[in-house]
């Protein structure tokens, strides 16, 4: 084992490297604090981490009792009619979320009542009838060598608490992302390995990797949804000039498809891809946000605002629409994020694929190759 961390240290394997810099450093400070100091210290962090679990404990307990209240209060909070500004539509997407995702709503009251119960632990403890020991200045002391080889001793298993806490958050990071690069360099490091081995296992087994995967897929599931609430609160107002080109596009169409039809071939041919914005994101990651309304004046968007575009236009005309987000084939052998839409057709009684970003290369309206292109994750 021990050749085996030298050769971590030897490839410089950083995680290696900071769990050892954080032991020895505790070392170091208990050899410098002395057996008394160190003791203290030890005390300190027992009870520290003692009122941390308890408010936690708590804090979930409050989570889960107040939860239901608070969806009832949420779901009963509307956005008022007309146009929202920025402040408001960040709010109301918050409050519908709160309404409609309940593990977003359980962290959100664990976190607010964990931080309030710590600020009340915090205003509590120094009214407590406790004496209080003055710390003695480290300049001067005299310090034997025993009590120092007693705090050495006391710093290093602080060290090795803390070195365990760093590996039981790696471990969570692991479990949720297993096939990441940094997950696998983690799992590089021997003395990582060493601590999941000898301490998480035999504790926790493999229920903890068992079930993060599964906690990441609802957490996954639910940011997507975070994120058609935010679209469904800035989209819901359609403007008169959107309504009326859209009437003006598809207000004779005989039927649904008809009327999808003309308003895919209108977006398709009217809106001009703009690169700069793409080019700006995937070189700068620096991402401009545009409503439906910006599309439609400027003439210009990448997929997202295509398919957002698309979709207020047809439900100005009484549509059912989708946003639709995934994967779509990049024609170099791969696949890149990607947008486009679903619509029913009343007369099919189906929904339809169609994707107006790509309606200048080809026929992109309910294709029957439709699906080799385009991988679906989500909708909006």
């Amino acid at each position: 084992m021990l050749n085996e961390w030298l050769q971590s240290l030897r490839d410089a394997n950083i995680i290696t490297l900071l769990l050892l810099v954080v032991a020895a450093f505790s070392l170091i400070q208990g050899w410098f604090r002395g057996f008394s100091l160190s003791a203290g210290r030890l005390f300190g962090l027992l009870g520290s981490g003692i009122a941390t679990i308890a408010a936690l404990v708590l804090s979930a307990l409050a989570a889960a009792y107040f939860s239901p209240y608070v969806q009832t209060w949420a779901a009963e909070t509307t956005a008022p009619a007309g146009e929202l500004k920025q402040w408001q539509q960040l709010y109301y997407t918050a409050v519908s979320a709160l309404a409609g995702l309940p593990l977003l709503r359980f962290l959100f009251l664990l976190i607010l009542g964990y931080s309030l119960i710590r600020i009340i632990l915090g205003l509590l403890v120094p009214l407590l009838p406790f004496p209080r020991s003055r710390r003695p200045g480290l300049p001067g002391r005299r310090i034997s060598a025993a009590s120092r080889l007693g705090g050495a001793g006391i710093g290093l298993f602080i060290g090795a608490v803390r070195c365990l806490l760093i590996i039981i958050a790696l471990y969570v990071w692991t479990g949720l992302s297993p096939s990441s690069g940094l997950s696998r360099y983690v799992e590089e490091s021997p003395v990582y390995r060493q601590g999941v081995e000898s301490v998480i296992k035999p504790v926790a087994g493999t229920t903890v990797q068992d079930h993060l995967p599964v906690l990441t897929k609802a957490v996954a599931d639910e940011m997507n949804e975070i994120l058609r609430r935010k679209y469904e609160i800035i989209d819901r107002d359609v403007p008169k000039d959107i309504a009326g080109a859209a009437e003006d596009i598809a207000g004779n169409a005989k039927n649904d498809e008809e009327k999808a039809r003309l308003l895919y071939d209108w977006v398709g041919s009217r809106i001009s891809y703009d690169y700069a914005k793409a080019e700006n994101y995937e070189q700068n990651r620096i991402w401009k946000e545009q409503t439906p309304q910006d599309t439609f004046n400027t003439r210009l968007g990448v997929c997202i605002d295509y398919a957002r575009l698309y979709a207020m236009m047809a439900r100005s005309q009484g549509l059912d629409v989708r946003v639709v987000t995934g994967r779509g084939y990049d024609g170099q052998g791969g696949y890149g994020p990607h947008a486009w839409n679903e619509v029913y057709i009343a007369e099919r009684k189906a929904w339809i694929p169609l994707d107006s970003t790509w309606a200048k290369s080809g026929n992109w309206f309910n294709p029957p190759d439709f699906d080799s292109t385009h991988m679906k994750e989500s909708v909006l």
